[in-house]
């Protein structure tokens, strides 16, 4: 949310104490402030966000208030906890707007200070006509806006009143003096220019949808309202009828009518909803169109490519983020439904898109139910191609709920929060070299620093403004800002004349005076006066400068310090360094004694290897000899054997005459 103070989830906290729930809450019976439907909302968000989905069972029916808050609880289904702490938070301050500066000392020990942008004084009812001798009627031309927030002092100057010609400054937002009755505050509204009046239609004021159709006069500044009535049919004697309240939509012109595109409505349908009023008439009708229509969203971006209007993303009625991207052909009121290549943006709403030589859309920013973005993409509607390309400069910040404009080249965008704190600065974007760069920045909480503001371009007499209105930063806006360009575009031949601008004239204005012919002309600034501005300018400079001095000194004086501690800790380790370096030198030694004697080791160590092959040698031949000895010896054993045997026997007739063996032959057979 686009406000300042303390973040989430404390944030919730203080705003449930302050509701009337939890244990911290100043009292219980604070709740019964809201409204029925508002109060059991509130419950089921609380619920949600502190218990999680509901999961118990639903009461009797004798007990209609818990069946009550049972259903609010339940139909939350099982949305995150954060987002129902968003949502818990926004409701409370759509509700309430001030709860957060009446919160108690131990939720806010602090007082919130909202710094506004100094504005003009609201016109008293009767202001005394200045004359410039033609009878033209002139006012006092309204201070404007330095970029750190504060407003610069110029001398009193009178201009006639041309509308946004009253704006001077160039690259400063200034509040513009406007008469008539102001619409209500309000933001997610639609906004368009067309035929130097600026058209403001629906939006957002404390939860409730807006129906109104305001118009501003650029050249006069003044605002007054159209009472528009919708056409039912298409001939003239068709009945009239109320145009239905709705807020997110986009408002986009197209020749000498406008159209309003999508949006949220209390009833939604099931398609996108597109009506064209016509200011001469001044009726709405709806648009009667073909082909497929995308389902019905709110926080879309829709961008005039051509005689096409591109739709991109958004979020539908049952809170789902879209990335889808449909064409409407303006010429045969046709939908197309786009199937692009590559990778689309992440499912979002509340982002900004702007279209590049009719070829490129670009996409920047938005937000999804827990964060917000700060990527570009990229779309070749030639190619139908999706790309991310490299951005160069200061990469801008997460945000959601801003708006752009182009002027030629340049893609300005203004406001904008990241559910913390609203954005402070103007950017642009060169879309075709991709370079960010910061146009201002203002403090405090102001309506430039909003969601849901709308922001819009405007060429009044040769010169190039910026238009905002409204938006929400804690608080509804419906201020108008304008902000004058200082570089000239010439949108014929895209090319750009940079003014010279000296760095005081945003300080220092000259006097200006009405002449006869109704011309403003400048007056050269007293001698006097610009020699004590000088000298003031230089006592403070040379103040600065003395300090800058001092400073410096101090350092220098620290620097020295350090230096000589760090000395010291050189000498110390050079010490160190060299009692190393001698164990270092024994240690080797004694190293190389160790390898000398392992060496000789194993010298002796390969001796006795040697001796002991020598001896396994010896014991092998000791064992051969063993055999052979044993061989020998029974080969001689079997040949004394072989000898006596024949030595004793007596033959065969010794055995036919009977003659008897030895004894000792028989004992042998």
């Amino acid at each position: 949310m686009a406000s300042s103070g303390i973040a989430y989830p404390d944030r919730f906290y203080a705003a449930a104490a302050y509701a009337g729930f939890g244990a911290g809450a100043p009292s219980t019976a604070a709740i019964s402030r809201f409204q029925n439907d508002v109060a059991l909302l509130l419950y089921g968000l609380h619920q949600q966000a502190t218990v999680g989905p509901c999961n118990v069972p639903k009461p009797r029916a004798w007990s209609p208030v818990e069946q009550s808050k049972w259903t609010s609880w339940h139909g939350l289904g099982s949305m995150p906890s954060a987002e129902a702490m968003r949502l818990f938070v926004k409701i409370l301050e759509e509700e309430d707007p001030g709860w957060y500066s009446r919160i108690p000392e131990f939720i806010n020990p602090q007082p919130v200070v909202d710094i506004e942008m100094h504005k003009p004084k609201e016109e008293p009812d009767i202001v005394p006509a200045l004359t410039n001798g033609t009878g033209t009627s002139s006012i006092p031309e309204p201070k404007t806006i330095s970029e750190n927030g504060s407003s610069v002092e110029t001398q009193d100057k009178v201009v006639i009143l041309e509308g946004l010609s009253t704006v001077s400054a160039h690259e400063e937002w200034t509040a513009l003096s406007v008469s008539g009755q102001r619409p209500k505050p309000r933001y997610e509204h639609g906004a368009t220019v067309l035929q130097d009046k600026m058209y403001i239609f629906g939006g957002n004021h404390n939860g409730r949808y807006l129906s109104d159709l305001q118009v501003l006069d650029l050249k006069s500044l003044t605002w007054s309202k159209v009472d528009a009535k919708l056409q039912a049919g298409t001939s003239d004697s068709a009945k009239t009828a109320q145009v239905s309240p709705c807020a997110g939509h986009s408002l986009i012109s197209c020749g000498n009518k406008f159209f309003s595109v999508a949006g949220h409505t209390k009833d939604p349908s099931d398609s996108i909803t597109v009506k064209e009023f016509d200011p001469h008439t001044c009726t709405w009708s709806i648009v009667k169109t073909y082909g497929k229509p995308p389902v019905s969203r709110g926080g879309q971006s829709v961008t005039l490519v051509g005689t096409t209007l591109v739709v991109f993303g958004g979020e539908d009625a049952k809170r789902c983020l879209l990335n889808d991207l449909h064409i409407l052909d303006l010429e045969t009121m046709t939908w197309d439904d786009v199937d692009a290549i590559g990778t689309p943006p992440a499912p979002r709403s509340d982002h900004v898109a702007a279209c590049h030589a009719d070829r490129y859309l670009l996409i920047f920013g938005g937000g999804s139910h827990a964060t917000c973005f700060n990527d570009l993409h990229v779309l070749d509607l030639q190619t139908m191609e999706w790309s991310r390309p490299k951005q160069q400069g200061p990469i801008p910040s997460p945000r959601a709920g801003h708006a752009g404009a182009t002027v030629g080249e340049n893609w300005y965008i203004v406001g904008g929060g990241n559910n913390k704190s609203g954005v402070s600065e103007t950017l642009v974007l060169n879309m075709s070299t991709l370079a960010w760069s910061v146009v201002s920045t203002v403090e405090g909480r102001v309506p430039l620093a909003s969601e849901g503001m709308t922001l819009l371009y405007s060429n009044y007499s040769g010169e190039d403004y910026l238009i905002s209105f409204g938006g929400y930063n804690g608080r509804y806006s419906n201020e108008v800002y304008a902000l004058k360009l200082s570089v000239k575009l010439d949108l014929q031949s895209s090319t750009k004349d940079q003014p010279t601008s000296d760095s005081t004239s945003r300080v220092l204005e000259p006097e200006v005076e009405i002449s006869q012919d109704g011309k403003i002309r400048e007056i050269a600034m007293d001698n006097a006066d610009s020699k004590n501005r000088n000298d003031e300018a230089n006592e403070q400079l040379l103040a600065a400068l003395k300090a800058e001095k001092d400073e410096l000194e101090a350092t220098l004086n620290r620097e020295g310090l350090q230096t000589v501690q760090l000395k010291e800790e050189i000498t110390e380790a050079e010490a160190r360094n060299a009692e190393l370096t001698k164990e270092l030198q024994a240690v080797r030694g004694q190293l190389a004694a160790e390898q000398s004697r392992c060496f000789k080791l194993e010298v002796d160590v390969a001796e006795l290897r040697q001796k002991l092959q020598s001896l396994d040698a010896l014991e092998r031949e000791v064992e051969l000899l063993r055999r052979q000895k044993a061989a020998s010896e029974q080969e001689q054993a079997a040949l004394d054997a072989k000898q006596k045997k024949q030595a004793g026997s007596g033959g065969v007739w010794g055995w036919l005459v009977g003659t008897p063996p030895d004894d000792d032959d028989s004992e042998s057979s």
